[in-house]
């Protein structure tokens, strides 16, 4: 990005408020359970993979309890997923204000990852409930969360701006998406623990930028958690790639939505 185009971004922030808190109301209208929707998913899940993965085919998990080490990881995977999936359409699903009105488009899928956090938000809150009922004594790496969040906002943004334009153009983006982004989970260490995968093939597992959201996020939870800093250190380089990726491909873009949308 240009400065003349982040500065114009500083000039629109309030309406970057405006479309994070116009998706929370949409989201919640009239949804009996409210923000409880944002903890059934993941909690669902953990259910689900604690039964078929934890007590079936005994999944290790470093020693740590398979509820919450799986439950740790889909805190960040449901944000980044969900995000994803509503992102994807936002320009497409705003066609009328995108064709006449101009503002900066991707506030669009912008608005959308910053409405998300309140879900992850939500999400955090049964995570530490889950660590004061295993006994979970977090150490010094919890006060590096923000930054790990801060990754994970800037994955998800980059992605969201990559798949909300090209569904612009290609509307088959959103029956591809959910198949994607099934393998990517798979793809990424939350159900089994990285000490799972041979030392020679984690470096290629390590270009998977999800898999630096999540292990990451399961260090500063887990002290004493083996962390190889290097792969780590990879994983978050490709994940601000993507994000400058998906900038640059939205700002290229953006010029023929109104013609195409």
């Amino acid at each position: 990005m240009t400065n003349e185009s982040i500065n114009e971004l500083w000039r629109y922030r309030e309406l970057l408020y405006f479309f994070a808190w116009r998706d929370i109301k949409v989201r919640y209208r009239q949804a009996s359970l409210g923000a409880a929707w944002a903890v059934i998913q993941p909690l669902t899940n953990m259910i689900m993979f604690t039964l078929l993965f934890g007590r079936l085919a005994h999944m290790p998990s470093d020693g740590i309890p398979y509820p919450i080490f799986c439950y740790c990881a889909l805190v960040p995977w449901t944000y980044f997923s969900s995000v994803l999936a509503s992102a994807s359409v936002s320009l497409t699903g705003n066609a009328a204000l995108v064709e006449k009105v101009y503002f900066p488009r991707v506030l669009l899928p912008a608005g959308t990852a910053l409405a998300g956090l309140l879900d992850f938000a939500v999400g955090s809150a049964l995570l530490v409930g889950l660590m004061f009922y295993y006994h979970v004594r977090a150490g010094w790496a919890l006060l590096l969360t923000p930054l790990v969040i801060l990754v994970m906002v800037l994955l998800t943004t980059g992605v969201s701006m990559l798949m909300a334009a090209v569904n612009v153009r290609y509307r088959d983006v959103k029956h591809v998406l959910p198949f994607m982004i099934q393998i990517w989970m798979f793809a990424t260490p939350i159900i089994y623990p990285l000490t799972m995968i041979p030392k020679r093939f984690q470096p290629i597992l390590a270009l998977n930028p999800c898999w630096g959201m999540v292990a990451a996020f399961r260090a500063c939870v887990f002290p004493g958690l083996p962390v190889d800093y290097a792969l780590l250190g990879t994983s978050t380089a490709v994940a601000v790639a993507v994000f400058a990726a998906g900038a640059f491909y939205f700002h290229r873009a953006e010029r023929s939505f109104a013609d195409v949308i």
